[in-house]
């Protein structure tokens, strides 16, 4: 069991190195706000930027002028949870490109107990999950973000407790649709445009259960789906590097982005893990530290 009094100092000495002027935001990636009394008359409190798995404890910060964003309540590590919620805040231009970042976080519903610091393009090891971000202005932050959410509930959820894996392409459906073919009936052809936009909740539920179609979703890059079910084109194409032990899926989803200017979401069926491809290369890799079973 952790000291109550140690777990005080270490939340202290937090909040009082983010005061430094090199940091400029503290990202706190918790549901157990920072105690009032603890804040009080302390300068890191304009640089706090909350991450929560609540959307009603997110509304209540925002009430009291605290600046708090959402994340997925899932069971990832540490680091995973840190790269979530820097994705998160940086698609909703809460950070810019060099910030330093000191990011506190723990278990869920727990107390922090890890810190880490974070430059914004800096030499990390943990750079991936910024630079996941930096996809062009040609993609909707909002749409990315949000099937970003989504390919990590379908990656922990799976479908009715079984595990799935699916591929998203998002841009230059054109050259996308050029490059594949239909494997099963179109379950969105037909459908008004505003009747299956991915920014609509209700839209991403429908994914949720197409997933288990075999092939790809194209989305164009306002989030509008064009089709399930796709089969991708897997050329060999010269730009593709994928790591030794990822299957067809992943090699399929890097050949369109390397012959495309598309970027794709694979969800991996046998850990949940959810990988961002880019001209060819991962450029975001999200692991999950448990998943649901039937």
């Amino acid at each position: 069991m952790s000291d109550g009094r140690f777990d005080k100092d270490f939340l202290r000495s937090a909040l009082q190195l983010a005061t430094k002027a090199e940091v400029d935001h503290l990202l706190y990636i918790g549901d157990i706000p920072i105690p009032p009394e603890e804040l009080r008359g302390r300068r890191s409190r304009k640089k706090l930027v909350y991450a929560v798995t609540n959307e009603a404890l997110a509304h209540e910060l925002h009430a009291k002028k605290e600046k708090a964003l959402v994340i997925p309540a899932y069971d990832y590590s540490r680091t995973e949870r840190v790269k979530v919620a820097m994705v998160s805040a940086l698609q909703q231009g809460a950070f810019k490109e060099g910030d330093l970042v000191l990011c506190l976080t723990g278990r869920i519903g727990r107390m922090i107990d890890t810190m880490m610091q974070m430059r914004i393009g800096g030499s990390l090891d943990d750079r991936v999950a910024i630079e996941g971000v930096k996809l062009g202005e040609e993609f909707n932050s909002q749409v990315v973000d949000a099937l970003i959410q989504l390919a990590l509930q379908i990656g922990q959820e799976g479908f009715e407790g079984h595990p799935i894996g699916t591929i998203i392409t998002i841009g230059d459906h054109n050259n996308v649709l050029e490059k594949s073919r239909q494997l099963t009936i179109n379950p969105f052809q037909g459908l008004a445009e505003v009747e299956r936009n991915v920014l609509d909740p209700r839209i991403r539920d429908a994914i949720k259960n197409f997933s288990v179609l075999d092939g790809a979703f194209v989305i164009r890059g306002d989030g509008v789906i064009l089709a399930a079910g796709r089969s991708l084109a897997a050329g060999d194409e010269g730009g593709t590097k994928i790591p030794l032990g990822l299957g067809a899926r992943h090699a399929a989803a890097s050949s369109i982005t390397a012959s495309t200017g598309c970027i794709t979401m694979v969800v991996s069926q046998t850990s949940g893990a959810v990988r961002l491809f880019k001209d060819g290369n991962i450029v975001l890799e999200l692991h999950q530290t448990a998943r649901r079973t039937s």
